[in-house]
Parts: structure tokens; C-alpha cells; sequence
């Protein structure tokens, strides 16, 4: 019987854990190519051709397998004579999911999702896993919270994240965080060092890689509790003991509008209902009730994010420029985060920073309507990087608001301070993450560890 020849269209990420728990040594597959999503990793794809090396790709795979851009679909399927194609990317909306589908079926192949009963690894250790319903709902800071809970109860912790490696593939096919020379040692694009830098800064571990099997049974050996903090909202990478999903009443409805986020909300276990502290309560109760027409037996919980600068800044009247997290602002759709709030707060008077735009930056405002007032922190590249760099340092403005994860300081020279603004989350009413935490603690832990 001839093998199924196959595409796979990812963005760098839950592309190839699909491929590793699917279709690796799977002989009745061929895998012809992996596209890359030019919405998801802008500045990496244009003109791109690169491998998956054939030392990840297994025994079928002597060559590699071609990785090409997304605009090159269609003309892969017909070339090839492909037989189905793979969608295996996140935080993209239902109509967009069945554009895709609608160009793989025009052009003779069929089209597939991937259930998480396929892809989901089975860990030897309890596994907490922290999905949501789009990217930038505030995933990592419920990740972080529930991380320093256990830990605070004695607990071994580890976190492992949804991937984003655009570097080399077999050095970063299992990666361990746990300084800032660890994010040097991988050359870590700023795409992923806003993922890694927060748990670092608060003396926290992280794995991340290609690899999810080799990388979870690394982890089991210095944890007694495996948090998953998935990237973007991906379905869980682990078969979950507890599965959280954060939910953002500054979007609603985009519970019910985006794969695989809808999936997440329909799997959760507790939903987190975020940055209560700035919704309306019109749009709190259109999610409570989409919430509850998914999965009305999953808890809710209901947080603040609460933002702050570091060192307590006075920002009074002073002109600033607000950067913010790129894929928050990009595919994620928002016009602003953390930096912008925190700002406002303190009475700061925001710049237009389009007048300053260099380099790449004049494409992604172009490309990306809803971003006015903030500047997105790119870093998918070198240029993009300099690109920031000088549109910051030309703005007429007396410091920068950094809203982003990172720290911008140790990646630019910039002749402007630098305000970083971090955020947290806050329990606004019971049932509490903590409270749903002992519950997990009572069930699984104790009973695995003799712990009090």
C-alpha cells in the first residue's frame, strides 16, 4: 500500500511535536514538508527554505524534511501529488482554520486536525498543565503563580514550555533554563527569551525544546510536579492532572472563535477569567455565559493582573514611549498590554512612536492595523532588533516603558532609560488557583510524596 503523503503547516512549534508523536518512524506516512506561518513568525519566513535535520527527523528521514513558507502550499500539493494536509498551528480563528482548509482542498488535498488523544505524552510525574483561549490572556503569570505556590508548600517544581525555536534545531531540541547565560548558550531569538526571562528573573527552572518526550523525561528527574506552560493557547503537550485555562474578558467571545483555544476551554478543568481589574462587566458576563455553555462543570476563577513598575518610577506627565510584547500584538490582535496600563496609571504622557518608525518596524504597522500608540518588541532577527533599537533611540520622548518580559537593557543600547513594568495576578473572589491547587496537592502529591 503506498504511503500517505503528507504536509504539515506549523509555525515552529506545535508542527513538530505533532510530527515527533504522529508521524516520526510512522512508515505509513511521508511527510513532504513543514510550511511556516508568516503571520506567526514574522521576518522568518520570506524567501525561507530550510531543513528539519534529518539527525530529529528519525530513521525515515536520511535527508531531512523541507521547510518552506506557507505561500508556497498549494504549489507543494499539486508538485507532490500530496494526500492530506496537516493544520497544526495555534491561535488562529475558526474562519481562518477553513481559509487554509478551503486552499488545501482546492488544490487536491485533504485536510486534517490532530486530536490531543494523539499527541498528548503521558509523564511518570503530576502534571499541571496551563493552556488558554488566545495568546496574551496572562498564561505565564498563572503558570508562575501556581510554580512559586508548590514550591512555597516544598515542593520540587519545574516548568516545561510550548516551543519557539528559530535557531538551530539540534542544540535547542532540549533546552534547560535556569540563568541568564543559559538564554545566551542557545542564542535565544527576544521572541524567546519573553517566554523564559520571568522565570529566571523569579529563580524558577524551564525546559523548552523540540523534543517533548526527551524533554519531559529530563524534567522527571529533578521534580516531584511538571507544570506545562503552553505556548500561545496549544493544546497540552501532556495528558494533564490538572488543566487550567486562562481566559481574557478584554476579548470576548474569541473563547468560542479560535483553534485550538475553543478546544482548551471545552477540555479545562478551572477556567481563570484574567485582568478582571480592567473588563467591563458586560463583557465578564457574555464569557461567564459562553464559558458555561462549553463546559459548565469546570470551575471559574476570577483574577486581577496587576501591573506595577519597578522601583516604584514616577512617570507624571513625563513623555514615554511604550514597548510591548510582539505576539501579543501582532496574531494576538491586542493594541496594547501591560506597558500601555501601567503608564496611563501613572499619569505618563504616551508618544506616537510612527513618526520614528525604522527599518522593519514600517512594515509590521503596516501589516498590523490595530498597533497605533505601542511599539511591538520584535526580535525575530537581527534587523528587527535594530530596527527597535533605533526607532527608540530617534523618538523624542524622556524614557521608554517597557511592558515586554524581557530585559531590553541587556539587548540594546539605548541613550533613553529604561522602565520595566511587571505583572502578577491576584485572586479577586473563592474558589482561588491556591485553593484549586490544594485541592491537586490532596488528590496527587500527598499521596506520591508523604508531603504535609
Amino acid at each position: 500500500m503506498p504511503k500517505k503523503k503528507i504536509i504539515i503547516i506549523g509555525a515552529l512549534g506545535m508542527d513538530f511535536h505533532i510530527f515527533n508523536t504522529v508521524f516520526k518512524d510512522n512508515e505509513e506516512y511521508e511527510v513532504i514538508a513543514f510550511t511556516i506561518a508568516g503571520e506567526q513568525n514574522i521576518g522568518t519566513t520570506e524567501d525561507a527554505e530550510r531543513k528539519y535535520p534529518a539527525e530529529l527527523a528519525g530513521k525515515l528521514y536520511p535527508n531531512g524534511i523541507l521547510m518552506v513558507t506557507e505561500v508556497k502550499l498549494e504549489e507543494l500539493i499539486k508538485t507532490y501529488k500530496v494526500d492530506e494536509v496537516v493544520f497544526a498551528y495555534s491561535d488562529v480563528s475558526h474562519e481562518e482554520v477553513m481559509h487554509k482548509a478551503s486552499r488545501a482542498l482546492a488544490s487536491g488535498g485533504d485536510y486534517r486536525l490532530i486530536s490531543g488523544r494523539n499527541t498528548m505524552i503521558k509523564a511518570n510525574k503530576p502534571i499541571i498543565s496551563i493552556c488558554a483561549v488566545r495568546t496574551g490572556c496572562g498564561k505565564s503569570q498563572v503558570s508562575r503563580a501556581v510554580y512559586r505556590y508548590l514550591k512555597n508548600r516544598g515542593y520540587k517544581v519545574v516548568a516545561i514550555r510550548e516551543p519557539m525555536p528559530y535557531g538551530n534545531l539540534i542544540e535547542q531540541n532540549v533546552m534547560r533554563f535556569e540563568t541568564y547565560e543559559d538564554l545566551d548558550k542557545f542564542k535565544c531569538t527576544i521572541e524567546e527569551r519573553e517566554e523564559y526571562e520571568p522565570y529566571i528573573k523569579q529563580r524558577l527552572v524551564i525546559y523548552s525544546g523540540v523534543d517533548y518526550e526527551k524533554i519531559i523525561r529530563e524534567a522527571e528527574k529533578e521534580a516531584d510536579v511538571i507544570i506545562f506552560d503552553g505556548g500561545n493557547n496549544e493544546i497540552s503537550f501532556y495528558i494533564p492532572d490538572l488543566l487550567f485555562v486562562v481566559v481574557d474578558p478584554l476579548r470576548p467571545g474569541h473563547e468560542t472563535k479560535y483553534y485550538p483555544g475553543e478546544v482548551n476551554a471545552r477540555m479545562a478543568d478551572a477556567f481563570v477569567i484574567n485582568k478582571m481589574n480592567s473588563a467591563k462587566i458586560e463583557d465578564v458576563l457574555k464569557v461567564e455565559k459562553n464559558l458555561q455553555d462549553l463546559n459548565p462543570d469546570a470551575k471559574k476563577i476570577f483574577t486581577n493582573s496587576v501591573v506595577s513598575l519597578e522601583n516604584s518610577y514616577n512617570l507624571n506627565g513625563k513623555k514615554v514611549i511604550v514597548v510591548e510584547d510582539g505576539p501579543t500584538l501582532t496574531h494576538g490582535g491586542m493594541s496594547y498590554g501591560a506597558g500601555y496600563v501601567a503608564a496611563k496609571n501613572k499619569g505618563a504622557v504616551i508618544i506616537d512612536p510612527k513618526p520614528y518608525l525604522t527599518g522593519t518596524l514600517i512594515e509590521i504597522f503596516k501589516e498590523f492595523p490595530q498597533i497605533k500608540e505601542i511599539v511591538p518588541a520584535m526580535g525575530y532577527n537581527d534587523q528587527q532588533i535594530k530596527a527597535m533599537e533605533e526607532t527608540l533611540n530617534k523618538s523624542k520622548c524622556d524614557l521608554i516603558v517597557n511592558g515586554s518580559p524581557i530585559d531590553l537593557a541587556k539587548l540594546i543600547n539605548c541613550n533613553k532609560p529604561i522602565v520595566r513594568v511587571t505583572y502578577d495576578i491576584e485572586a479577586v473572589s473563592s474558589p482561588t488557583i491556591e485553593e484549586v491547587l490544594d485541592e491537586f496537592i490532596q488528590k496527587f502529591l500527598k499521596k506520591q510524596n508523604g508531603k504535609n
